[in-house]
């Protein structure tokens, strides 16, 4: 039989869970949304301003794995 403190426990952890779940779904979105951002831009023709933090975002990009850019991919793809 479980007391209250491991029901409470457990029904606080899978909420947890659902926020991290949640989050994770918003940040492939992100991702997959910068992912197409980079891939369409031409560096050449960005302000000088920019193109400092254009070349972090396209190196982050770069740093995904291949699942996880193919995730966030659909993730925009599914997106209303």
């Amino acid at each position: 039989m479980q007391n209250v403190g491991e029901t409470t426990g457990s029904f606080m952890l899978g909420k947890e869970l659902d926020i991290l779940m949640a989050e994770r779904a918003r940040l492939l979105k992100v991702a997959g949304a910068a992912a197409q951002f980079v891939a369409s831009m031409d560096g050449s023709e960005l302000p000088e301003a920019v193109a400092t933090e254009a070349d972090i975002l396209a190196q982050s990009v770069n740093a995904l794995s291949e699942d996880t850019l193919r995730e966030a991919l659909a993730a925009i793809t599914r997106s209303p």
